[in-house]
C-alpha cells in the first residue's frame, strides 16, 4: 500500500480490500442495492432469544400446579412482582422484574418438526410440504433478512442482522440475496473469541473470505496510509459507506465485550447465553437493528442439553428435570441481567426483547423405562416480550387447565412477529418480489398484539 494516493492504482487496492471477493460481489455493490430498495432507518432494534428445540410452557411460564400428575409442571410456581403472573421457582431475577415483561400464554400453530415450526415462528410463513425429519428449509426470509431489506445498515455503518453465535438452520434470505442474511458473531464467551469482520458473509455460497486478520491488517494500513481527501473525493456514495463499515470503529468497538466491567460480564455470565445476550445489547445500541440469538446449551459437556426435552434428548436417559434445571438457571441469570441492563441503561424504548422457541411441549409426561419427557406441542405455548416501549407487567392470553390449547385471546406467530414489525417500523403489508417475479407479502396474515401496545 502506498502512502499517499497517487491515483487509479490504489483505488483498485482499495475496491479489492472491500470486496467480498468470492462472487465479485462488493460492499459496494450491496449498499447501493439496500439503498435502491427503499431502506429506512429508524432508531429501534430487537433481540431475538430463539430457544432450540422448543421450550416447554409448563416449566417456564405456565405451570398448572392444580392439574393432574401426569400434566402439572414438575416445578413449582413462584409468585412475581405482578399479581396473577405466577411463573417458574427457577426463574427468580424474571420474577423480579415481572413488572417489565409481558408473557403470551395463548401462542399457537399446528408444525410439530422443529424445521417447520421454526420457519412458521420466525418467516410468518406456513410450510407447503412440511418434513417431519425437520430438514426443511425456509421459502422465504426470515424477519432479520427482512429487517436487514427494508432497514438496510445503520447510519453508523453497523451491520442490521447479526447471529449470535449462530444462526439458524431452517431460515435463509432466500430471494432477497445473500447480502441479507446475518452476519454470525459466533461465540462470544471464551477468552480467545475473534469477532467477525462485518461484511464477510456474502458471495455465492455464503463462505467466508479465509486469512480475517490479514485483511484486518489491510485495513488498518490502509486507514492509517492512505490521504482520504484526496482518494476517495471521486468515489460515489456506496463507495464510501463500504469504507466506512470496513473501517469502523464503532462496529469494531460494539464488539468488543472486553469494554465492559467485568462485574457486569459476571452478572450475565461467562457462558455463550450470558455472553451472547450482554453481546446483543453492545450491538443493538450500536446500531444493529435485529440480533438472534440462538439458545442451544448454556455449555458444552453430556450434562446439558437444548430446549427438547422429549425421553433420551441428545441420547441421554433420565428424567428430563434434571437437565432442564441446569437449564433453567442460565437462562434466568443471562435474560433477568439483559433485561435489568436495558432497563437501567435507559433502552427500553428502544430495544425489544422476545423469548420464544418452536413449539412447546405435549401437556402430559411422557413415560419410558429410558426416563421421563415432554414431546413436540405446537398447540400452546408461552412467549415473552420485554421493553420496545410495550405494555409490561402483564399476561396475555391463557391455556386450558392441563396446558393443552388457547382458551382466551389465542394467538398465532404471526402476530408476534407483526408485533416485531410494528416495533421496527415495518409495514407488515408491504410486498416483496420472490424469484418468480411475483409479489409476497411481508406477512400473509396476523396483527400485532392489541393489549402490548401502549
Amino acid at each position: 500500500m502506498h502512502s499517499r494516493c497517487s491515483g487509479p492504482r490504489p483505488r483498485r487496492e482499495f475496491l479489492q480490500v472491500g470486496s467480498l471477493a468470492l462472487s465479485g460481489l462488493t460492499l459496494p455493490d450491496v449498499l447501493a442495492a439496500r439503498r435502491a430498495a427503499g431502506q429506512q432507518h429508524r432508531d429501534t432494534s430487537v433481540i431475538l432469544l430463539y430457544l432450540h428445540g422448543g421450550a416447554s410452557h409448563l416449566e417456564t411460564w405456565d405451570l398448572k400446579p392444580e392439574a393432574p400428575l401426569d400434566y402439572r409442571s414438575v416445578f413449582q410456581p413462584i409468585s412475581t412482582t405482578v399479581p396473577g403472573m405466577d411463573i417458574c421457582e427457577l426463574l427468580p431475577l424474571q420474577a423480579r422484574q415481572a413488572h417489565r415483561i409481558a408473557i403470551v400464554r395463548s401462542v399457537h400453530h399446528r408444525m410439530s418438526s422443529h424445521s417447520d415450526g421454526g420457519i412458521e415462528v420466525l418467516t410468518g410463513k406456513t410450510p407447503v410440504r412440511p418434513d417431519p425429519s425437520s430438514q426443511s428449509k425456509s421459502d422465504h426470509p426470515d424477519l432479520g433478512s427482512i429487517a436487514s431489506f427494508v432497514r438496510g445498515m445503520s447510519p453508523h455503518a453497523v451491520p442490521p442482522y447479526i447471529a449470535v453465535p449462530q444462526s439458524t438452520y431452517m431460515t435463509r434470505p432466500t430471494y432477497l440475496g445473500l447480502q441479507h442474511g446475518p452476519l454470525t458473531a459466533g461465540d462470544p464467551s471464551g477468552s480467545s473469541y475473534r469477532p467477525p469482520v462485518p461484511t464477510l458473509n456474502a458471495g455465492v455460497d455464503g463462505r467466508r473470505l479465509g486469512d480475517r486478520q490479514a485483511l484486518l491488517s489491510q485495513l488498518d494500513r490502509l486507514r492509517a496510509g492512505m490521504d482520504q481527501s484526496d482518494s476517495l473525493d471521486s468515489a460515489d456514495r456506496f463507495t464510501r459507506q463500504a469504507f466506512d463499515v470496513l473501517t469502523s470503529s464503532r462496529t469494531a468497538a460494539a464488539f468488543d465485550l472486553n469494554q465492559e466491567p467485568d462485574v457486569l460480564r459476571d452478572r450475565y455470565g461467562r457462558n455463550v447465553w450470558g455472553q451472547s445476550c450482554l453481546l446483543a445489547r453492545r450491538l443493538c445500541e450500536a446500531g444493529a437493528v435485529v440480533v438472534s440469538l440462538y439458545m442451544n446449551t448454556p455449555r458444552r459437556g453430556p450434562e446439558f442439553t437444548n430446549w427438547d426435552d422429549h425421553i433420551l434428548n441428545a441420547g441421554r436417559p433420565g428424567h428430563f428435570a434434571v437437565y432442564m434445571r441446569r437449564r433453567l438457571e442460565y437462562f434466568d441469570q443471562a435474560l433477568g441481567t439483559l433485561i435489568d441492563d436495558i432497563h437501567s441503561r435507559g433502552l427500553e424504548q428502544r430495544i425489544l426483547v422476545v423469548v420464544t422457541g418452536e413449539f412447546g411441549r405435549t401437556p402430559r409426561l411422557s413415560r419410558s423405562s429410558d426416563g421421563v419427557g415432554r414431546n413436540h406441542w405446537p398447540g400452546a405455548y408461552s412467549v415473552l416480550f420485554s421493553g420496545g416501549g410495550l405494555a409490561t407487567g402483564q399476561v396475555v392470553g391463557a391455556t386450558n387447565s392441563k396446558g393443552e390449547y388457547p382458551v382466551e385471546r389465542p394467538v398465532s406467530p404471526q402476530d408476534v412477529l407483526a408485533t416485531i414489525y410494528h416495533h421496527l417500523g415495518i409495514d407488515r403489508h408491504r410486498s416483496l418480489t420472490d424469484h418468480a417475479g411475483r409479489p409476497v407479502p411481508i406477512l400473509p396474515h396476523g396483527e400485532p398484539i392489541s393489549e402490548l401496545l401502549s
